[in-house]
């Protein structure tokens, strides 16, 4: 039976995204794959370790498992890739590139998450779709190098890829990973264990932002449309939320009151300075019918409400 792999699977969007495609196909019929051990919130289903720029394992999997459909989500982020420029490289880029050719010779569909880091300030504070691309971090430059790999292999093989631009997402399900906008879930953190926080951005830094559900849901719309309808190769911009680190501050506060948070930026500031406060994602809400369900406060809400519900039940065990 053919079956789905999800590279990086242990990570932010991963963790969720195995839980969903497994709700949908059944456990055995989603392969998950990372460096590490399976996170137990998964249950039962296949894992396999995988180092992404090791082409023969990848195609040993995708041999023994039947896979028909990749998710490639392993990946350095932004802040992290700073720091380690060469694996950063080795990763997004190596690790892809495998993949591509594993599809070109398969006949694999493959979905591949790029990221707002592909902006830079050149970009339009709103980025439309199509606009100038000059990141200012690794993470950016494997990212745009990613995308335009991404539409070789689609012209140039017939690849069946697909991606979108991510901004930065907020989830309960993992910890912080490594990114920019990451002070966006480590807040929430800090707010449930009644702990004061100190942001490394800024109090008026705005980027786009999106709530977890919402990416899957964008992630399996866009995997589930026609080929047809697609008019983008490289990847679609998707947007959501929008807000300030202060205005996201305020927004917890109303449900936490006394919560006390300091701005401290440090070296991410320059990186989030980089980026655009909104996308036009009119393209994905034409060809796919892509819309967002969660607005900042029903996003806050759950978010709180989720993590203290995990936070007692670790108390309970």
């Amino acid at each position: 039976m053919p079956t789905t792999l999800v590279t990086g699977a242990a990570g932010q969007i991963g963790t969720d995204l195995v839980r969903a495609l497994r709700a949908r196909a059944g456990a055995g019929a989603v392969v998950a794959t990372d460096l590490g051990p399976a996170p137990e919130a998964w249950g039962d289903g296949p894992f396999d370790a995988l180092d992404v720029t090791d082409g023969p394992a990848l195609e040993r999997i995708v041999r023994e498992y039947d896979v028909d459909t990749v998710y490639h989500l392993a990946s350095l982020l932004s802040a992290t890739g700073e720091r380690k420029p060469e694996v950063a490289w080795n990763v997004n880029v190596n690790g892809l590139r495998h993949v591509l050719e594993v599809a070109r010779e398969s006949e694999l569909r493959v979905f591949w998450p790029s990221s707002i880091a592909v902006f830079g300030p050149t970009t339009p504070r709103d980025a439309p779709q199509r606009t100038i691309l000059e990141p200012t971090t690794v993470y950016g430059v494997t990212k745009v190098t990613g995308e335009l790999l991404c539409q070789y292999y689609h012209a140039k093989h017939g690849v069946d890829v697909r991606s979108v631009r991510y901004p930065g997402i907020i989830s309960y399900s993992a910890p912080p990973g490594g990114g920019t906008t990451d002070y966006a879930v480590a807040i929430f953190h800090a707010a449930v264990a009644a702990h004061p926080f100190t942001c490394f951005v800024g109090p008026d830094t705005r980027l786009p932002m999106m709530y977890m559900p919402d990416a899957i849901d964008a992630t399996l719309a866009l995997m589930d449309a026609p080929a047809g309808r697609l008019t983008v190769r490289t990847s679609y911009n998707i947007g959501s939320l929008t807000f300030s680190a202060a205005e996201l501050a305020d927004a917890i506060r109303r449900r936490a009151p006394g919560f006390d948070v300091t701005y401290a930026p440090d070296y991410r500031q320059a990186i989030a300075d980089s980026w655009p406060a909104t996308v036009d994602d009119s393209d994905a809400r034409r060809d796919w019918g892509w819309v967002p369900r969660y607005g900042l406060d029903a996003m806050v809400e759950e978010m709180l409400e989720r993590l203290k519900d995990g936070a007692i039940q670790r108390l309970s065990d």
